[in-house]
């Protein structure tokens, strides 16, 4: 299940990541730097409103799917998801009026209101994503990842272009959103209507669900807080400047997490339901291999290729300060992606969820109380330097908690030579000279990922080549 998920969601990481690569082309030329922070900033209350309204029902949906689908109580599950996410629809309003309320500038007001409007759709898309992806319908699930993808950077793109600055990108997701929205609702409240509201199950759902919200509401402060706290002690420019940086590294790695974690996730779930233990840990171990095995180099190449990365990416005004972030944020990302998409997967395999929330929150504490300290004193390098310290000690709570949970087996001889490897693409790297440009790039890019090819497959990393031409031999036995 794992493999067919990689491969059946490689389009969408594909298209992800070059939409990711053209947004931040895109925006970073057409909007001002303030207005780019207003986008940011209007991103993050988007984000925080879905994760801390929705995101509980959304985690509900795609644990317990296997398990009542096969028991033959999917219509149930279904009803009981979809009619409690009707009811919490009644907080969107009271949201609209409060951020109409609180006094801001215009601009940012206007992405502010425009974010709030774009997570009735989102939201909606989400649950009838997970739903999708949790049965193993990997075309509909990444269906609805392009249209969102494509369908919000082409809208906010023209919007942008048009004028409407911080706003545009979030009119975008909405618009996308609800296209996915209304393609999706009929098939979605029809499964719906073949069992019923159950409130028993609805109260299980909280309890598994809300530690989840309230865990990723934190991870969402985490990433978020510096930006808000730039904007309060700098201005909306710095934020801009920031947040150029922050999308440039976190985006690209955060591509690779999502692919691997959207095909990875299921199949843990699908293990452990359906052989235990004694088929969890050897699915967690190969999982874990490859995502290290991937995303280890991508952030050291993201790191040394910085500074002409952000020359030919981001707009004239922004590159400079985003080719300083981006090394940082790389680092930063990698932490955050290996505690959110393996170790994290230990509290919602065990449904311990309460623990995922006390994970959370030590660097979620951490990170506010450095950024209070740092960025009054050393500006913005005190937000990447706070940002990097908390992903770390968020790392090492997850491991240990998680351990108490369900413990998670280390590929420690696959992390080994992934470093080795990649410490020798480094060593390549740092070789050819800065001459900038598309050259550069081109150049080093394309040195550290032939560097790191052939000594991961010298080293069979990760056992990836041993799978491969086992997977060839039997492909060419089937052909014969």
């Amino acid at each position: 299940m794992f493999w067919r998920g990689v491969l059946g969601y490689l389009p969408v990481n594909i298209v992800q990541g070059l939409v990711g690569l053209a947004t931040i082309v895109t925006f970073t030329r057409l909007l001002q730097p303030s207005q780019f922070g207003d986008y940011a900033l209007g991103f993050s209350v988007m984000s925080l409103l879905h994760t801390a309204v929705f995101t509980w029902n959304e985690a509900a949906m795609a644990r317990f799917w296997v398990g009542e689908a096969d028991r033959g109580k999917g219509g149930d599950h279904a009803a009981t998801v979809y009619r409690t996410w009707m009811a919490m629809l009644v907080v969107l309003p009271l949201a609209l009026a409060a951020a109409l309320l609180v006094p801001m500038t215009p601009s940012l007001k206007l992405a502010v209101v425009c974010g709030v409007l774009a997570v009735l759709p989102r939201t909606f898309a989400k649950l009838a994503q997970e739903r999708r992806r949790a049965a193993g319908e990997v075309a509909g699930a990444a269906m609805i990842d392009i249209v969102q993808t494509l369908g919000a950077f082409l809208v906010g793109a023209v919007l942008a272009f048009a004028g409407l600055g911080g706003a545009a990108p979030l009119i975008g997701f909405g618009v996308a959103a609800a296209i996915c929205m209304t393609w999706t609702f009929g098939s979605e409240i029809r499964l719906s209507r073949t069992g019923r509201f159950e409130a028993p199950r609805a109260r299980s759902y909280v309890g598994y669900g809300l530690p989840v919200a309230l865990s990723l509401i934190l991870a969402l402060a985490l990433s978020t807080t510096d930006r808000f706290l730039l904007a309060a002690f700098l201005d909306e420019a710095a934020v801009g400047l920031y947040h150029a940086g922050y999308s440039l590294a976190n985006r690209t790695l955060d591509v690779l997490f999502i692919w691997l974690g959207a095909a990875g996730g299921p199949a843990l779930i699908a293990a452990l339901e359906r052989g235990g233990e004694r088929d969890l840990v050897p699915a967690a171990r190969e999982q874990a291999s490859v995502m290290l095995l991937l995303c280890v180099p991508a952030a050291a190449g993201l790191a040394l290729v910085a500074q002409p990365l952000s020359a030919v990416m981001v707009g004239p005004e922004l590159a400079a300060g985003a080719a300083h972030v981006t090394p940082w944020i790389a680092a930063s990302g990698l932490l955050a992606g290996l505690t959110t998409y393996y170790f994290h997967q230990a509290f919602t395999l065990g449904q311990r969820t309460r623990m995922l929330l006390a994970a959370m929150a030590i660097p979620a504490v951490a990170n506010l109380a450095l950024n209070l300290v740092l960025i009054p004193r050393f500006g913005l390098d005190g937000a990447l330097w706070a940002t990097l310290a908390s992903y770390a000690l968020g790392l090492a709570a997850s491991m240990g908690l998680g351990a108490r949970t369900l413990k998670l087996p280390v590929p420690w001889r696959a992390l080994a030579e992934t470093l080795a490897a990649t410490a020798l693409m480094a060593l390549a790297v740092i070789q050819v000279p800065a001459f900038g440009g598309w050259l550069e790039l081109f150049a080093k890019s394309a040195l550290g990922a032939a560097v790191f090819g052939v000594v991961a497959f010298s080293l069979d990393a990760g056992g990836l080549r041993s799978r491969g031409l086992d997977a060839l031999r039997t492909l060419r036995a089937r052909a014969a």
